[in-house]
């Protein structure tokens, strides 16, 4: 048996689920397919700014009970240990993905969202209609189909996606800690072949999550081992790792992350979050930026729901490409430019002294790789 919905979002993750609560909302039948339950960690550095609450109170999502800390200072070293601090034009919070994904499931499930756990292995478009296959045997159809499915998936092969293709040098590794941090910071330390974040989260644990090369961690294959022997050489990073005590088992890996440029929109699959377009993890902004493409496409949608979906598929596309560019195309660049600054020692420190000798120059750069706060229609 078959079933028709109007639209099918493929991953559980913050644009996907964001998206089924606001769709949920307008009266729209959605299914959402995530192929692992909830709670559960994900790679990530775990800071959202504050662009980003007020698309939370639209969608009637209330952070307070989630115990979100409040962070406004931002910290950046070189390798040699030089400091730079400044003020977050913004500010933002932090929460752990454990938490925050967890808690927007349940809130998709009470909108009506229809939450199926299971893997998408086929993705048809023929005639206006999505087939999608599913690994227990389900078969939906649907009139649109959002990827929502992060940085990478099995889906990105079939759907011959350029970047599937190429073996990508970046590794990130992330864990809590119980550790004497400042509540109020996000701190971000370069070290030889990366750079490591940390900041707070729920329950006065620090979320410390890092990218580095793959050749550059090869050589130690441990990560106990590749803290101490290159991380450490950095003597905030070694302060906080001799101090800190790990809460999780291990740390949790991903690899293969690949920053290429991506198309928001493959076989008129529309997609959103890292799906679409991955920024550096060192711009701190690609949670906000996975929501902000929730509310572009979920705008769209709801405002050609009464249109022939033949006649609204081209238009509401179009608009999408449009409107993803106007919000992220800058931001993604200056993302490519900050990674190259920083990652090369000797643009490292040139870019420390402009930064010491104007000091109003930070809070610029970070603008550049954030946006405004989202407004609902």
């Amino acid at each position: 048996m078959i079933s028709h919905t109007q639209i099918v979002i493929i991953g559980g993750g913050l644009a996907g689920l964001t998206a089924a609560i606001h769709l949920a909302k307008a009266g729209i039948s959605v299914i959402l397919i995530e192929k692992d339950t909830y709670p559960r960690h994900k790679v990530c550095g775990e800071y959202i700014s504050n662009e980003a609450l007020s698309y939370f109170e639209f969608l009637e999502i209330d952070l307070d009970i989630l115990n979100p800390v409040k962070i406004s200072e931002f910290v950046i070293s070189t390798q040699k240990g030089h400091t730079i601090k400044s003020k977050l034009p913004l500010g933002g919070f932090g929460v752990s993905r454990y938490t925050l994904d967890n808690y927007l499931w349940q809130q998709a499930a009470k909108t009506g969202a229809q939450l199926l756990n299971d893997q998408v292995i086929e993705v048809h478009y023929k005639k206006d209609q999505f087939t999608i296959k599913t690994s227990t045997g389900i078969v939906l159809q649907s009139d649109y189909v959002l990827g929502a499915y992060g940085k990478r998936s099995i889906l990105d092969k079939s759907l011959q996606r350029d970047f599937s293709f190429k073996k990508s040098p970046w590794l990130a590794v992330k864990a809590h800690y119980k550790a004497n941090f400042p509540e109020n910071t996000v701190a971000l330390h370069n070290f030889e072949g990366g750079y490591c974040g940390l900041s707070k989260v729920e329950n006065n644990r620090v979320n410390a999550c890092y990218l580095v090369s793959y050749d550059s961690f090869k050589k130690y294959k441990a990560i106990e081992t590749f803290q101490q022997k290159v991380m450490s050489k950095n003597q905030y990073l070694c302060d906080f790792f001799n101090e800190a005590e790990l809460i999780f088992d291990k740390p949790i890996t991903i690899s293969q992350i690949n920053f290429d440029k991506k198309k928001n929109i493959q076989n008129h699959i529309i997609m959103l979050g890292d799906a679409a377009g991955l920024i550096h993890p060192l711009c701190g902004n690609g949670m906000a930026m996975a929501l902000k493409s929730s509310q572009i496409i979920c705008e769209l949608l709801i405002q050609n729901n009464s249109t022939i979906v033949a006649q609204a598929r081209k238009k509401i596309e179009n608009l999408y490409v449009q409107q993803w560019n106007l919000s992220f195309s800058k931001r993604l660049y200056a993302g490519r430019i900050l990674q190259k600054t920083l990652l090369n020692t000797h643009l490292q420190t040139a870019a420390y002294f402009t930064a010491s000798a104007i000091p109003s120059i930070v809070p610029k750069i970070i603008k550049q790789t954030h946006g405004e706060p989202i407004v609902c229609l």
